[in-house]
């Protein structure tokens, strides 16, 4: 088996880098706007996380969120409320921030598979949030029992449903952008 020379190999393009970065900074400001609804407030990162992975596809769409999260973790304040650290990411909420990677996956692989499908898509879009609460959820309610005894109805009235109508809104205005957009992505 040959391997592939230094040349060869697919380097980053300058537009695949600007496209991560700034993605990952819309991220950051979709999490500084929030509306604070018991532990865990609504942002705009779910919307903009289904945008940049509809838009750029799973490798790029992954990676933002990737280097958002480790942007978080080593103390810049890119989180909801401006938090940040590894407390955060180990707190009651930290499994959303986790499950945003499995939003970023789904709907860009998705996204890359299908060409950008508009229905594809959409229908990524409320698999992968599904997939997110139940990471999240679970997260939750794993940490809330080792402080108390919590019952999954009273975990999925806190954390899931108040949040249903909320994403199903973001989910579509991302659809709609994602179908304005795409054209203009490379």
């Amino acid at each position: 088996m040959v391997e592939k020379s230094v040349k060869d190999r697919k380097k980053p393009r300058t537009i695949d880098m600007i496209y991560v970065g700034l993605s990952a900074a819309l991220i950051a400001l979709g999490a500084w706007i929030s509306i604070p609804v018991g532990d865990i407030p609504i942002t705009l990162q779910t919307l903009i996380i289904c945008l940049i992975s509809g838009l750029f596809g799973m490798k790029r769409g992954t990676l933002s969120v990737l280097i958002y999260i480790v942007l978080g973790a080593v103390g810049m304040p890119v989180f909801s409320n401006f938090k940040a650290g590894i407390g955060v990411l180990a707190g009651p909420t930290g499994g959303y921030i986790v499950g945003f990677i499995f939003i970023a996956i789904v709907v860009g692989f998705v996204s890359d598979r299908m060409k950008g499908k508009l229905w594809a898509v959409a229908l990524a879009m409320v698999c992968a949030i599904a997939l997110c609460y139940a990471f999240g959820t679970a997260w939750f309610f794993i940490y809330m029992q080792s402080k108390k005894v919590v019952t999954l109805s009273y975990v999925l009235g806190l954390c899931v449903v108040p949040y249903i109508i909320p994403d199903l809104v973001k989910m579509a205005v991302a659809c709609v952008l994602v179908n304005r957009l795409k054209k203009f992505v490379k």
